[in-house]
């Protein structure tokens, strides 16, 4: 077992790869108005740019997962941070959408590499009931990269222009990438790892297997039922929303969004405690985190004219459990799956909340098109209330999915000895202990 400083000085570096990995992901949003300048396009040409990472970002996830099996976590948050450098070195230089988008399709790329590398190496460096708690720490402590964009790379972007910006954020890239191949190591055992068979038939067995496993599939549902609904508030249109639907003002607007990841930091911890005292309710804190985001949405779409602000903050509060609660489908994963496999299955719940928020993106303005002609001037509140209850229908399949491979996942386990008991026994044991004490 690796001691405790060991352990922590590699989550360290690992961490930091990530934060700086959510700092390029996130450079080009604040770069917004800079980029219509410098490319001479409408809105709606940078919006796209969100929708082809997302595409990018989700569709690699299960090819990473599987190489990540093979070469291990080291090799690919070294490699995913020399790939976001190389996109950021091509923005500074782009002077064409084409060259731009090029640039964003290896910073997707590479972003695609790093969180799940980082998620395999804290599971081999940590015991396992830490786990849970530390994947949470490392889905927070990585949000520091939205700051990283939002201050000092806007100071340099407004201060000494834009190559100066995405050149400082590529070398920042290379910093932490030679830092990763240098001081990351994928298991605390001295012994290398042999080579898994990369043949194509044994990719296409554990992939296979690894979806079979209803466990692998609950995570998946579990995280696309839970992250969606806040990624899409953060990343697209919950700014608008704010702004044009509740009539807003953008410094008000932003401070709700700021409250969203303060909250999810205090949130986080607390969801990770959760569930390593309580491994076998884990659906059920899913189910509530998405009843908790389902309610607070209906309170506000079904309530006559603009939200009170304490409506708003209890709307924003719900949102913020749902980065930690998407971090509980890759929890089904790791301890539904052997270590062999955690990767590729990982990689598979990964696909799950990307691909629900890029469908909820889209949808939510193909509606507000829809009803406001195709200009973004004529959104009104009514506009938003209804394309908003696109995230209804999302919420409906990914219950389903979840209730059924519970449903699974605990046949396979009562078939394994591990049986699960009904949570209102469980109930009704803990009140019959209580009136037996003295």
């Amino acid at each position: 077992m690796p001691t405790p400083r060991r352990a922590w000085t590699i989550w360290a570096v690992g961490v930091s790869a990530y934060i700086v990995a959510v700092m390029h992901r996130t450079s080009f949003g604040v770069a917004g108005l800079d980029a219509a300048d410098r490319f001479d396009v409408s809105a709606s040409v940078l919006a796209s740019f969100v929708v082809l990472q997302l595409v990018v970002y989700a569709g690699l996830q299960i090819p990473i997962g599987l190489l990540l099996d093979r070469v291990g976590g080291r090799l690919l948050v070294a490699s995913g941070a020399l790939l976001m450098a190389g996109g950021q070195a091509v923005l500074a230089l782009a002077d064409s959408v084409p060259l731009a988008a090029a640039g964003r399709i290896l910073v997707g790329t590479g972003d695609a590499l790093t969180f799940v590398s980082v998620l395999r190496i804290v599971s081999a460096w940590f015991p396992p009931g830490r786990v849970p708690v530390m994947t949470q720490l490392t889905g927070l402590v990585g949000q520091a990269g939205q700051i990283l964009s939002a201050v000092p790379f806007v100071a340099v972007l407004h201060a000494y222009g834009w190559s100066a910006a995405f050149g400082s954020a590529a070398a920042t890239g290379v910093l932490v990438g030679v830092l990763a191949a240098v001081a990351l190591r994928d298991t605390p055992s001295r012994v290398a790892q042999r080579p898994q068979d990369a043949s194509i038939r044994h990719l296409g067995a554990d992939l296979v297997t690894a979806w079979r496993h209803p466990g692998t599939r609950l995570g998946l549902w579990t995280h696309f039922t839970t992250q969606f609904s806040g990624t899409v508030f953060a990343l697209m249109w919950g700014f608008p929303f704010l702004v044009s639907g509740e009539g807003r003002s953008e410094a008000a607007a932003g401070a709700l969004l700021t409250l969203t990841v303060l909250a999810g930091v205090v949130a986080g911890p607390v969801i990770g405690v959760m569930v390593q005292r309580h491994p076998l309710r884990r659906s059920w804190l899913v189910l509530g985190i998405v009843a908790a985001n389902a309610a607070a949405w209906t309170a506000v779409l079904l309530l006559p004219g603009r939200a009170p602000g304490w409506l708003l903050v209890l709307l924003v509060l719900s949102m913020a459990l749902s980065g930690p609660g998407s971090m509980i489908g890759f929890d089904f994963a790791r301890t539904f799956n052997p270590p062999n496999r955690l990767g590729t299955a990982t990689g598979i719940v990964n696909v799950g909340g990307f691909l629900a928020s890029l469908l909820t993106i889209l949808a939510i303005g193909l509606v507000l098109d829809a009803r406001a002609g195709g200009s973004s001037a004529q959104y009104s509140l009514d506009d938003f209330r209804v394309a908003m209850c696109v995230q209804y229908v999302m919420w409906a399949i990914g219950l389903v999915g979840i209730l059924r491979t519970r449903r699974l996942a605990r046949r396979r386990m009562a078939a394994a000895g591990v049986v699960v008991p009904p949570l209102r026994d469980v109930i009704a044991a803990r009140r019959r202990r209580r009136r037996e004490q003295p």
